[in-house]
This record gives structure tokens, C-alpha cells and sequence, in this order.
């Protein structure tokens, strides 16, 4: 996992806005997202639910993506994950 700072200033080739809906819309929005970019890129989810933050990682060890970590924002969070 990468460090906060590190999160922060990452280059990502996809950000999907998922704060608008509930588990397990931020999941369904990153599994459509994540057919958009190459493999290797890093691809970050924006959400309100604090499912995600548990979700995404599983579904990154069930497909074999990489999952990098989580920034807390201000009444959201960005996920961050490579893709495979």
C-alpha cells in the first residue's frame, strides 16, 4: 500500500465519481471504469459509503488488481487501485 502522501500526489489515468450512490454502486462503477483504462494504470473512486473502503480492496484480491490505499476528504473518500 502506498502512504497517504503518496496517494495524493499519484498520476491516475481514470476517476469515477461514485459519491452519488450507495453500496454497491461505487463497486458496480469501478468494475464498468476499470474495462476504460490500460493495465498498470491507477484508477481512483471517489465515494460517500464507507462500504467501499471495504469493497473495493476484496474485489481487487478477487480479480488480482492491486489495491493502493484511501484518502479521507472532506465527507468523502478516494479508493485507489492499479489495474492489473
Amino acid at each position: 500500500m502506498m502512504t497517504i502522501e503518496e496517494l495524493k500526489n499519484v498520476e491516475v489515468a481514470k476517476s469515477v465519481d461514485a459519491r452519488g450512490t450507495a453500496c454497491p454502486g461505487p463497486l458496480l462503477e469501478a468494475k464498468k471504469a476499470i474495462g476504460t483504462i490500460k493495465s498498470g494504470d491507477i484508477m481512483e473512486i471517489l465515494s460517500a459509503d464507507e462500504g467501499t473502503k471495504s469493497d473495493i480492496p476484496k474485489w481487487c484480491g478477487k480479480q488480482g488488481h492491486e489495491y493502493l490505499g484511501a484518502v479521507d476528504e472532506n465527507g468523502y473518500f478516494k479508493v485507489y487501485m492499479k489495474k492489473k
